[in-house]
């Protein structure tokens, strides 16, 4: 099997400007003093990403997605954990696309 150079340059563009973008944050962020409302920004964007990710699969109407997106929010009810939910959403979109829904 032949390895396209063009490929191999996308992934190696990629993962520079992946890096850039962490390092530069990072020192960045050492400029920036760290109020409470900075603090409650930073804890936000966790929740915000998985929004974005999630949300335009939901709003699509697969029935896998929605069904996940219901045992994630029971799961956090639950559990409290985020990371027990996401699993858990997870494992049901992988358990409802192997049934075909």
């Amino acid at each position: 099997m032949a390895v396209d150079l063009h490929f191999l340059l996308a992934i190696l563009a990629m993962a520079v400007a992946s890096f850039a973008c962490r390092v530069t944050g990072y020192f960045l962020m050492g400029y920036v003093p760290i109020t409470p409302r900075v603090q409650g920004a930073l804890k936000a964007i966790p929740l915000g990403v998985m929004i974005g990710i999630v949300m335009p699969s939901v709003l699509a109407g697969k029935v896998p997605e929605m069904v996940g997106l219901v045992v994630v929010f029971a799961a956090m009810k639950l559990t409290g954990k985020d990371v027990v939910a996401a699993l858990a959403g997870a494992g049901a979109v992988g358990i409802c696309r192997s049934f075909g829904l």
